[in-house]
């Protein structure tokens, strides 16, 4: 699958209706031998910035989750994954900042969105749709070598 495909593939979930953290996973899923329902309930409460607590935005925890299925320890003892994996969610968190100024959910609200357009959900049209493709984009380079 191409990048570009890959990113529609999230659009199309978001669009949808699909939570922006569930967008992102289940653009990626099956690479993984994920299965899809396991895709979408593990992902399903990351949406809103983790739940609607406007903390880290859904998408990029989302990206977090495909960043441990390409790169993440299984040994509890194998630090050097870890560590190796942690570097990949600093690194996908720096771009996002470096696009859009920030990952967390209530500042990228406040800097491109109204509480009117907030509260009547106009939002994931405004910027929520532009980050789920942004940060599907930034994965897929960044686990290209691994799918």
């Amino acid at each position: 699958m191409t990048k570009n495909d890959t990113i529609s593939k999230a659009l199309s979930y978001f669009d949808e209706g699909y939570a922006c953290s569930q967008s992102v996973v289940l653009a990626f899923y099956e690479q993984f031998d994920l299965d899809e329902r396991s895709a979408k309930l593990i992902s399903s409460t990351f949406g809103g910035g983790m739940g609607r607590l406007r903390e880290k935005c859904g998408a990029v925890t989302g990206g977090f989750m495909v960043l441990g299925l390409a790169f993440g320890n299984e040994n509890p003892n194998d630090m050097e994954t870890k560590l190796a994996s942690y570097k990949k969610v600093r690194e996908l968190n720096r771009m996002v900042e470096d696009i859009h100024g920030t990952s967390n959910c209530a500042e990228l609200l406040k800097k491109h969105a109204t509480e009117a357009d907030v509260s009547e959900r106009k939002h994931h049209k405004i910027i929520c749709r532009k980050i789920v493709g942004d940060v599907t984009g930034i994965l897929y380079d960044m686990t290209e070598n691994r799918m």
